[in-house]
């Protein structure tokens, strides 16, 4: 056998590194059985004296490795008597960073299997590393930890190779030589393999992840994965009425529809929903957006019992600069064609509630809900006496001095938040000087919740006000995926496969596209959630705007600018959380960028 100089090899790829890349089936896939003889029982304290390994697929033998090593150092007597390996037999054999070339490129593209592969494959990779190769990231089946899921008490006393060599009549008796030992574990393999098979065990995916403790009942419902596709897109788990128990999204639909079925799955709840689902429906996305808008739709659509998020988008809350004589703040829950300033929306009504209070604490509006004729003569309230109010009740200000307020309100509502700031990081100081830490906490979540809701609503006013954007990203095989975005609602998907003329396949998208109409108010043609997401999307690295109907900007003072501020006051309060001053420190005069 020829082996490539150590400089000359290559990493080799992992088979297996994640669950979206599973699936292969267990016939379809080499294995290299592989046992080692040592000097002792830890890396770098012991060395390895001999290497056996057998590569197999589909049940045949392909190939077998084996070499004597030069452990470099004396072989303990105990060692010599249990193997048969003396330092003579070894004096003049390679030592192990000239056999390790060999051995990787013998095991290149193999899943690695083992009897308590920990050992082995601590070894292997110890010596590797030491001596400058890259160490592939193998998958790994462990031969005694399956057996320990397969075999009961009354089968074997135990799982050593050689009380499972006899149970399953392997050809070869295991006698601590390494090319035995790893031909005994071939028959092991698939005396193992025969057991798991017939609880439905056919892949990669389902023999690293299976276990005992997932049920049959549970186990036997991986065929209603069997006929989703390889591809990324939606599915949707049903029971026997057809009603929607939960939606999801994937990359691979059939290879994570089949991870719900094994030890992989925890989750309680999840548990519960396989027990009651009867089938599962897949829809096919063109890209990771389109998967991620679907799933959003789906979800408010069907409300599954078993989904905890984005059930009820038309849960939303709004604060909204009332149209009267004298205007209030009134919380909301929809948005009207009424020419009236409206902030958010929030996604609980706690949270609005902290928006307004920071408002009020900036602008001195009335708060009160009584209606109010053009010249009032009511009695003024409690906040009027303590100069919080500036009173329009009793007439004390004309419509036009309280119209200046609220002019500037709406401008800090949509536009430039920075007078909210101030006053907020003001009152912040002087109850931080009071040692009030508790209510300047209250203070600073106001605050917070002002701010990304501001911040939140003008990067979606930006984006909606487009009539349209055409959006495009490179593919790792070198397509193109395409989006059409209509007033922030995703309108079409697509892939222009490698070769082919994207313009063409955006003409064709932009042509079947849905149409959408504008509507009143950020958020009147698609959720909260889906407008973030094509947000984020748009804000990775290497998207393209091809083309855009509409400004998409945000105003330079906006609120924005003052998230970055945010975001470091309260990474130092969990840094310094016993710090109470460092904790409520204002957020300061912001620049424009």
């Amino acid at each position: 056998m020829t082996s490539p100089a150590p400089d000359q090899l290559t990493p080799i790829r992992g088979v297996q590194p994640s669950f979206d890349d599973l699936g292969t089936p267990l016939r379809d896939i080499t294995f290299c059985v592989v046992d080692l003889e040592t000097t002792g029982g830890a890396p770098g304290e012991s060395g390895i004296t001999e290497i056996g390994a057998v590569k197999v697929r589909g049940g045949e033998v392909i190939a077998e490795f084996q070499t004597l090593v030069n452990p470099s150092e004396p072989i303990p007597p105990f060692i010599a008597v249990l193997t048969g390996i003396t330092n003579l037999m070894v004096a003049s054999s390679p030592r192990i960073e000239s056999v390790l070339p060999a051995f990787l490129e013998f095991a290149q593209g193999c899943v690695m299997v083992a009897h308590n592969a920990p050992f082995d494959m601590g070894f292997l990779k110890h010596d590797s590393l030491v001596h400058g190769y890259d160490w592939p990231d193998f998958a790994v089946v462990d031969t005694a930890l399956l057996a320990r899921r397969v075999i009961t008490p009354d089968e074997a006393p135990n799982c050593k190779l050689g009380t499972l060599a006899k149970l399953f009549r392997a050809t070869t008796t295991p006698n601590h030589r390494a090319l035995s030992d790893a031909r005994a574990t071939v028959d092991v393999l698939h005396g193992l393999f025969e057991r798991v098979g017939s609880l439905g065990v056919q892949t990669l995916e389902d023999l690293q992840t299976f276990s005992a403790r997932v049920a049959p009942a549970v186990r036997a419902k991986r065929h209603l994965a069997e006929t989703l596709p390889h591809a990324p897109g939606v599915y949707l788990f049903t029971d026997d009425r057809g009603e929607v128990l939960y939606v999801g999204k994937s990359k691979d639909l059939r290879n994570r529809v089949r991870s719900y079925f094994t030890a992989s799955e925890t989750r309680t709840r999840i548990g519960e929903m396989i027990g009651i689902a009867t089938g599962v429906r897949g829809i096919e996305c063109g890209t990771s957006l389109e998967a991620e808008v679907r799933e959003l739709r789906l979800i408010a659509e069907h409300k599954p019992r078993y989904n905890r998020r984005s059930k009820f988008p038309e849960r939303q809350h709004w604060l909204k600069v009332t149209v009267e004589p004298f205007p209030r703040l009134s919380l909301v829950k929809q948005v009207r064609d009424d020419d009236a300033g409206y902030l958010g929306p929030f996604s609980s009504r706690k949270t609005a509630e902290r928006a307004m209070a920071a408002l009020h604490e900036a602008f001195p509006i009335r708060q009160c809900t009584a209606r109010m004729s053009r010249h009032p003569q009511l009695s003024p309230c409690v906040l009027a006496e303590m100069g919080r109010c500036v009173a329009p009740c009793d007439g004390r200000i004309s419509m036009d001095s309280y119209g200046e307020f609220v002019t500037s309100l709406r401008t800090a509502l949509t536009v430039d938040p920075t007078p909210v700031v101030e006053a907020l990081d003001r009152r912040i100081d002087l109850l931080s000087a009071d040692e009030r830490f508790e209510d300047a906490a209250v203070h600073r979540d106001r605050l917070s919740a002002f701010v990304r809701s501001s911040a939140r609503m003008q990067r979606m006013a930006s984006v909606t006000g487009c009539a349209e954007i055409c959006a495009a990203r490179r593919t790792e095989d070198g397509g193109w995926e395409l989006h059409v975005i209509r007033r922030g609602r995703l309108a079409a998907a697509g892939i222009s496969p490698r070769g082919t003329d994207p313009r063409r396949y955006l003409d064709m998208l932009r042509a079947s596209a849905e149409t959408v109409l504008p509507g009143i108010g950020p958020v009147a043609s698609a959720s909260p959630e889906e407008i973030e997401l094509v947000l984020r999307w748009l804000d990775q690295p290497g998207i393209r705007l091809v083309e855009m109907d509409g400004t998409w900007t945000c105003p330079v003072s906006g609120a924005g600018r003052h998230l970055t501020r945010l975001d470091n006051a309260h990474s130092e309060a969990h840094q310094h959380p016993t710090d109470r001053r460092r904790r409520l420190r204002p957020l300061g005069p912001a620049r424009a960028s």
